[in-house]
C-alpha cells in the first residue's frame, strides 16, 4: 500500500507501524551485522501516538560506517515526511555515557519502549539520581526559555500558537513524570504524571488548559483565541517544574 493511500485510510498509530515496517527492513538490509537493536520509545511505544507526536526510534550500532549509513539516508528522510520520524544513532558503547549526559530522554526511554529489532540494550541501565536532577532542572529551564520563545514568535498566529502547545506537550509531560519518580511517587503514564503536578497547583482553570494540550495533540488546532493564553499556561507550568526540580535533594 502506498503511503498515500495509507494515510487515507488508517489512523496515525497505524500508519507509523506502518512505515517503521519498512524503515527497519531499510535499515536491517542497510546496516546488516552492524545493526544491534531498533528501539521505539515515547507515546508511540505506548500505542497512543497522535497526528502531531513525533516517532521517536534509537537506533544502535556496533560501528558508524559511512558506506553502510548512506544508503539509508533515503529512507531516513521518507519515513521522516510521512510519521516525523525523530531518530538517534547510538553506539553500543556510548550507551552508558548517553544515559548519565541525556538522563531526562533516557529516563523517557526506560519508562516507555518498545523493541522493534534485535535484542533490548537498554535492560541493564541505571541512571544516578544526580545524574537525573541535574538534567531534569536544565531540561526544566530550557523549556520556560524555549516557551517563552515561542509565545513571542508564534502567538500572533492561531495555528502556530497551536502547533506550539501541541510540541511543548511531550517534554512537559516527560518532565512531570521524571520530577514524581525523583519524588518517589510515580505516576502510571506521562500524561497521568503531567496531571497529578499540575493539579497540586491549586486554583480553577488547569483542567481547561490540560483539555486544551490534549486538543492540541490530537489535532494540531485550538479554538479561536485559545492557543495563546494556552501557550501562557504552558509557561506557568515549565517555571513550576523547575522550582520543584530545585528543590529536589
Amino acid at each position: 500500500m502506498s503511503h498515500a493511500s495509507l494515510f487515507r485510510a488508517a489512523s496515525p498509530a497505524e500508519i507509523a507501524d506502518e512505515v517503521l515496517k519498512e524503515f527497519v527492513e531499510a535499515a536491517r538490509r542497510a546496516l546488516g551485522d552492524d545493526l544491534r537493536s531498533i528501539v521505539l520509545f515515547g507515546s508511540a511505544a505506548e500505542g497512543k501516538l497522535r497526528a502531531t507526536s513525533d516517532v521517536n526510534v534509537v537506533l544502535v550500532l556496533s560501528a558508524f560506517d559511512p558506506a553502510k549509513v548512506d544508503p539509508l539516508r533515503e529512507p531516513f528522510r521518507a519515513a521522516r515526511a510521512a510519521v516525523r520520524l525523530a531518530p538517534m544513532i547510538l553506539l553500543e558503547s556510548e550507551i552508558p555515557a548517553a544515559a548519565e549526559a541525556f538522563a531526562e530522554k533516557f529516563s523517557d526511554i526506560l519508562r516507555r519502549r518498545r523493541v522493534l529489532h534485535g535484542s533490548d540494550p537498554f535492560a541493564g541501565v541505571s541512571i544516578s539520581r544526580e545524574a537525573a536532577i541535574g538534567r531534569l532542572r536544565q531540561v526544566c529551564l530550557n523549556m520556560v526559555l524555549r516557551l517563552r520563545e515561542q509565545y513571542a514568535l508564534r502567538s500572533l498566529r492561531e495555528e502556530q500558537a497551536a502547533r506550539a502547545v501541541a510540541d511543548a506537550a511531550g517534554p512537559l509531560r516527560s518532565a512531570a513524570a521524571s520530577l514524581l519518580d525523583l519524588e518517589g511517587a510515580p505516576a502510571s503514564s506521562p500524561k497521568e504524571a503531567l496531571l497529578s503536578v499540575v493539579s497540586s497547583f491549586g486554583g480553577a482553570g488547569w483542567d481547561e488548559v490540560l483539555g486544551r494540550v490534549s486538543e492540541a495533540r490530537e489535532s494540531g488546532v485550538l479554538p479561536a483565541g485559545s492557543s495563546a493564553p494556552a501557550l501562557l499556561k504552558m509557561i506557568e507550568i515549565a517555571e513550576r517544574l523547575r522550582k520543584r526540580a530545585e528543590s529536589l535533594p
